[in-house]
């Protein structure tokens, strides 16, 4: 007779089956960064010299850049938790060079995105290295001001519009209140190394130059990596809970989606895709994965996105805890009436 295991010996054993891809390897790392940051420069110099014959040349190099800096950006994340490289140095090193690159401070991120991983889908526990989310509940709470500053907030031209530039020129910029005095210096140490290359970039060249190649770069690749963030929690299903409630398995497994890609968006993007996998174990170098996912059963039950239905989450605006489901604002919208009619009858 076969005993059913439970939900803590399930969990055990998803953390144990897991464990052995959680091991970083020297010459797939240096091949990642090899393979990543010298088709970034080649794009960036092609655009550069391009630019006398036509800035649309210069265009095309920029959005072909973007891509490599997404995947720049992978690599950057994967020294933040420590996966890229087996010596914590190295990943310092290479975690501060891609941060410059890809304009992200490295000290402020890893402690935000730290954050991130310990508080991901916990309702009570929002608001650091997360996409703004009210619940249908706080929505209803809000003056009429703040439900259309959440409206617009929410917005995709905001969101994925504007967002890319607030992040880049001023969310990127500034430390947190609490931010200690090495992630202080580091955000600053960033931001001038960023400012001295610019500056002799535009010295060089000039600003308009500098605006198409780097300016152009950076801003298609954040809106798609903030629409790479959103996909990979938002969806209609996504598990969420109060911290009574909560419980990191599920949010890794049941709260991040496995964004299933074309091959060569798969490794754009860093296979980041498997955001389960990685929410589950965060020290699984990105290039372990795929495999990871592949080679554990239970991680196959995440829920899978695809490129035509993840298109169908840019609808979801609130998620409401009592039907445990993300939801639209027309819905939330005849949720919060129908509710106030039921307190009525209450009354």
């Amino acid at each position: 007779m076969t005993t059913m295991m439970t939900d803590a010996e399930k969990t055990k054993k998803l953390r144990k089956d897991v464990a052995p891809f959680a091991k970083s390897e020297t010459r797939k790392s240096i091949m990642q960064l090899v393979n990543t940051l010298t088709p970034l420069l080649v794009a960036w110099t092609l655009g550069f010299y391009l630019l006398q014959f036509s800035p649309w040349y210069t265009v095309a190099c920029s959005v072909l850049a973007a891509g490599f800096v997404v995947r720049t950006f992978i690599i950057f994340h994967d020294c933040t938790h420590g996966s890229f490289f087996k010596s914590k140095k190295a990943n310092n090193r290479v975690g501060f060079i891609t941060g410059v690159l890809t304009s992200f401070p490295y000290e402020k991120w890893k402690r935000e995105h730290t954050i991130h991983h310990a508080t991901s889908s916990n309702l009570d526990k929002r608001g650091i290295g997360d996409i703004d989310m009210l619940t249908v509940e706080e929505y209803m709470e809000k003056s009429k001001l703040g439900r259309l500053g959440y409206r617009m907030y929410r917005n995709p031209l905001v969101m994925f519009g504007l967002g890319p530039l607030f992040m880049v020129l001023i969310l990127n910029r500034i430390n947190r209140s609490d931010a200690k005095k090495k992630e202080r210096i580091n955000t600053h140490v960033t931001t001038l190394t960023m400012v001295i290359i610019l500056g002799t970039l535009i010295w060089l060249t000039s600003w308009q130059a500098v605006l198409l190649v780097y300016g152009v770069t950076l801003f298609i690749a954040g809106s798609l990596g903030i629409w790479l963030f959103y996909i990979q929690h938002t969806y209609e299903d996504s598990y969420f809970e109060y911290d009574t409630e909560w419980d990191y398995v599920k949010a890794a497994v049941e709260g991040s989606s496995y964004y299933k890609l074309p091959k060569l968006l798969q490794w754009v993007t860093g296979n980041i895709g498997f955001h389960h996998v990685h929410h589950l174990a965060p020290r699984v170098p990105n290039y372990h994965l795929e495999a990871a996912h592949e080679s554990i059963p239970p991680l196959q039950q995440a829920t899978t996105i695809t490129l035509t239905t993840s298109l169908e989450s840019i609808r979801y605006k609130l998620y409401d805890p009592k039907q445990k489901k993300f939801v639209t604002f027309k819905e939330a919208e005849a949720i919060i009436a129908n509710r106030t009619k039921q307190m009525s009858k209450a009354a």
